[in-house]
């Protein structure tokens, strides 16, 4: 289990890494490292976590596809309304105390709740990171504080240190993004100004 920790950590790491940096192999290496995780988190227990692989492969194949054919053109970086992300964030609290609830009456999980927490909102920072939204990096970060705790308290010491440079890379990303979202806006109300000048 040890080395399949070790092996499972590397793809993420540079899944992670990439996505930071905006680059499209992020997904494909992703999905390889989600099948590895969803394999470890089985044996020590934690059962949402296996779910969210489940969801992180098959968003990843989204992704992959929505980045590849529109990386830097169709789909620039974009921000998300605050109303909209506040219900989004909203919906993914009631449903961590639905899933956490049923875990806890029909399974024998460790730390349903937290555990499902970490689903919820990486699910909602999938979804945001899939469709270019700054506001993934935010969700990362939250997700990142409360896993490495809990991966720490299952004995995955090494996921627990690479979640917590995950949080790190989550600044990191957050700082690229918002740098490239800056350079896109300026471009286009450049190309507004120029088109108005025209007219």
């Amino acid at each position: 289990m040890e080395y399949l920790e070790w092996v499972a950590n590397a793809f993420f790491v540079v899944s992670v890494m990439l996505a930071a940096r905006n680059n499209v192999n992020t997904w494909w290496v992703g999905i390889v490292g989600c099948i590895l995780f969803s394999v470890l988190f089985y044996k020590v227990q934690l059962y949402a976590d296996v779910t969210l692989m489940i969801f992180f492969m098959m968003t990843s194949i989204y992704g992959w596809t929505y980045w590849g054919k529109n990386q830097g053109k169709s789909h620039p970086i974009q921000r998300t309304n605050p109303v909209r992300l506040g219900l989004f964030s909203i919906a993914a609290i009631l449903a961590t105390f639905g899933y956490g609830g049923l875990l806890l009456n029909t399974t024998d999980a460790y730390a349903p709740f937290v555990d499902s927490f970490v689903l919820m909102f990486s699910v909602l920072g999938q979804f945001l990171l899939m469709n270019r939204r700054i506001e993934t990096w935010v969700c990362w970060l939250i997700v990142d504080t409360v896993a490495v705790p809990l991966y720490a308290s299952r004995e995955l010491y090494l996921t627990s240190i690479v979640y917590a440079i995950f949080w790190c890379n989550a600044w990191y990303g957050f700082y690229i993004w918002l740098k490239i979202y800056k350079k896109e806006q300026a471009g286009e109300k450049a190309w507004e100004t120029r088109l108005t000048a025209e007219d």
